[in-house]
């Protein structure tokens, strides 16, 4: 993310904010209990986007974790094709023996 997108995601939940709170006041509720609730919606937003990111990171979906196991997946992949037949089936005993024990 770039320094602007920050910026911008920031400027977009104040206006949030602001809009949140003029259509409470349009609706009738007073100025003071208006803010409390517009206040309390983007309160909850925050804790509902930091949930959906701590469960994101817990499981490994952000984007980092995916990119390095589609790298390391790519380069076994290629290092698999460079060996010989001789050099897989070696390897290939190795493994069943490895099993068997």
């Amino acid at each position: 993310m770039r320094r602007i997108d920050a910026i911008g995601i920031g400027f977009g939940i104040f206006i949030a904010g602001g809009l949140a709170y003029l259509g409470l006041q349009l609706v009738g509720i007073d100025n003071q209990l208006a803010g409390i609730w517009s206040q309390a919606l983007l309160v909850v937003g925050l804790i509902g986007w930091v949930a959906t990111y701590a469960l994101r990171a817990g499981g490994k979906k952000m984007t980092y974790h995916q990119q390095r196991e589609q790298y390391e997946e790519a380069f076994f992949q290629k290092r698999l094709d460079e060996l010989s037949p001789e050099e897989l089936a070696k390897i290939q005993a190795e493994i069943e023996q490895e099993s068997a024990e």
